[in-house]
């Protein structure tokens, strides 16, 4: 059994490979139990243990699972709020193959996820992309998102300014420039993709200042408590998850306006299994608002994990 730690991880992948990666398994037959929640009660805040399993269906596939920490106190040691571990097994003996650094798998997978959404959701020219949030995920989903579109404008907006600045300054030094908002509302208003990756529990991005066209891509909001949109987002929007049934379980930006009675659950119009398979059309009129909201699937960690085990050294 290998380990690959994060350089082994950023060495087998790329975005183009990877979004491929993961549409193909939404395709294929992979089974996808239930994560497990587990709520961790901590005097800086309650975190969170995720236990995700995924294994193919078929001979000469492989069975794998994530065991994910969310630890928001984490911040104030400098440290990431979500640490991962996964661990590769070969799917027809159960026998341990790989264990992978599992923060690095989930901060590729989940903005390669967000990509392939914007391509089947966002309008082709989409050409301005804002970051809401400037954690560890945030220079992930710039570069994500530059593979499906084609994005010229990059703009940063971060409650702590500095944290914001300090990640542009980083990008632009590796050739991808870079703006820092000054002002939240006004950013949200000219951007053609709005991604937001924070542990808000209130909303940040309000549906009023949606443009026409644009599209909406929330995966930091995990549980049903946590929101970055409010209720008028939903309201205006064409609605999309990753997976139906964990979003209508934990993604708080649409549970929390379903309980209320202010949409439909049906006004959830499809997933990323859907549209990869084709059973629900999607067609695109110019001002349509779209908005994806990820809580996040063990298929997507299963894509890249063995990607990443056939792109290594000593492949499996």
């Amino acid at each position: 059994m290998r380990v690959i730690d994060r350089e082994g991880v950023d060495a087998a992948l790329d975005f183009p490979a990877l979004i491929a990666a993961i549409d193909d398994a939404l395709r294929a037959e992979i089974t996808l139990p239930v994560r497990h929640h587990h709520v961790v009660p901590r005097a800086d805040g309650d975190a969170t243990n995720l236990i995700m399993p995924a294994w193919h269906k078929n001979a000469g596939g492989f069975l794998g699972v994530k065991i994910v920490n969310v630890f928001p106190g984490n911040a104030v040691r400098a440290l990431p709020s979500v640490m991962g571990t996964y661990v590769l097994m070969h799917g027809d003996t159960g026998a341990p193959l790989a264990v992978i650094d599992g923060t690095r798998l989930t901060l590729w997978r989940t903005a390669a996820a967000s990509a392939l959404a914007a391509r089947y959701l966002a309008k082709p020219d989409a050409s301005m992309h804002l970051m809401v949030g400037a954690g560890a995920l945030a220079p992930f989903f710039i570069r994500a998102h530059r593979a499906v579109r084609p994005i010229t404008r990059t703009i940063i907006w971060n409650k702590t300014r500095a944290n914001a600045e300090t990640l542009a300054a980083e990008l632009s030094a590796q050739g991808i420039a870079v703006e820092v908002a000054e002002d939240l509302e006004t950013a949200v208003r000219e951007a053609d993709i709005i991604s937001t990756a924070t542990l808000s529990t209130a909303p940040l991005v309000l549906g009023a200042w949606l443009k026409p066209g644009a599209h909406l891509d929330c995966v930091g909001a995990f549980s049903a408590s946590m929101r970055e949109t409010d209720d008028k987002a939903v309201q205006r929007a064409r609605l999309f998850a990753d997976v139906r049934a964990s979003v209508l379980k934990e993604g708080g930006d649409f549970v929390q306006p379903i309980k209320a009675g202010l949409i439909p659950v049906t006004k959830i119009e499809a997933d990323l299994f859907d549209l990869a398979r084709g059973t629900v059309a999607f067609a695109r009129q110019p001002s349509d608002i779209t908005f994806y909201k990820s809580t996040g699937s063990a298929i997507f960690d299963l894509a890249a994990a063995a990607l990443v085990a056939k792109g290594s050294q000593g492949a499996v």
